[in-house]
């Protein structure tokens, strides 16, 4: 009767003789789906800081007679600055594989893909880009499976 084959990680020796484990899948970080989910999630929310930020600062930036959504562009600033924050939050618990990141970036990213539409007659072109940042983010995280 044979030993039974253990499989062994693949171990390193770094400079200062402290081995260490090199098997990528032992790491803290997520890869592949959720890997672009969160860092799609990251950008998305960095942005939508940023657009909030615009919009505090200065409420003359965006306008869009007529439209029917039309709210003060400071309270914009201010709705796009909470949900970037939640979305960079959300981002950060899909990198590191928390138990919650998944359903809160589903969710979050559909909330931001909801404002930035209502948000596309003051400033279309960075909207798109988010809200294609949110369609993305939202496919990975419900289309794959976490391993």
């Amino acid at each position: 009767m044979t030993a039974p084959i253990r499989k062994v990680a693949a171990m390193a020796e770094t400079p200062g003789g402290v081995r260490q484990g090199t098997d990528p899948r032992n790491s803290e970080w997520e890869t592949g789906p959720s890997l672009f989910a969160g860092l799609a999630l990251e950008l998305s929310g960095t942005l939508s800081i940023a657009l909030g930020a615009a919009g505090i600062a200065n409420d003359t930036i965006f306008s869009a007679p007529g439209y029917v959504y039309r709210f003060d562009v400071t309270a914009w600033g201010w709705i796009h600055l909470v949900i970037g924050l939640a979305l960079v939050a959300a981002g950060l618990g899909v990198l590191v594989g928390k138990s919650w990141g998944r359903g809160a970036g589903i969710a979050l990213g559909a909330v931001s893909l909801i404002t930035q539409f209502m948000f596309i007659p003051y400033y279309p072109l960075w909207s798109i880009s988010v809200m294609m940042l949110d369609l993305l983010a939202i496919f990975a995280l419900s289309r794959f499976s976490v391993t």
